[in-house]
């Protein structure tokens, strides 16, 4: 594992988001959905691909808090462009558990 500088970590702009729409990504390698996430005023709607569809529904997806990372470049997936990386863990199965706040907290807001 290379170290990083504080500094560094600092570059990496990781804000709190609502999931206000989901849709199938049928043109997906992999298996994924496209979101929809509200980071507030500020950064507002921005979507994201995300390979999530063994744990979660649609359903389920909608109105859940998640952790994603607003400051990478925007990523062209198929025909679908991602915006940000919404964050997760691997289970011991491999299928991605998002990464999300324990309690509600204010869209926008950043990881310190």
């Amino acid at each position: 594992m290379t170290e990083i500088s504080f500094d560094d970590f600092l570059k990496v702009d990781i804000r709190v988001g609502t999931i206000v729409d989901v849709a199938e990504f049928a043109k997906a390698r992999k298996p994924a959905w496209k979101v929809w996430v509200d980071f507030g005023a500020e950064i507002g709607i921005k979507k994201s691909s995300a390979q999530i569809t063994a744990h979660y529904t649609k359903d389920d997806l909608i109105g859940r808090q998640v952790a994603a990372v607003v400051n990478f470049p925007p990523r062209q997936i198929a025909d679908f462009m991602s915006e940000v990386l919404v964050l997760g863990f691997a289970d011991a199965d491999g299928e991605i558990v998002l990464l999300q706040p324990e309690r509600g907290v204010p869209n926008g807001g950043r990881m310190i």
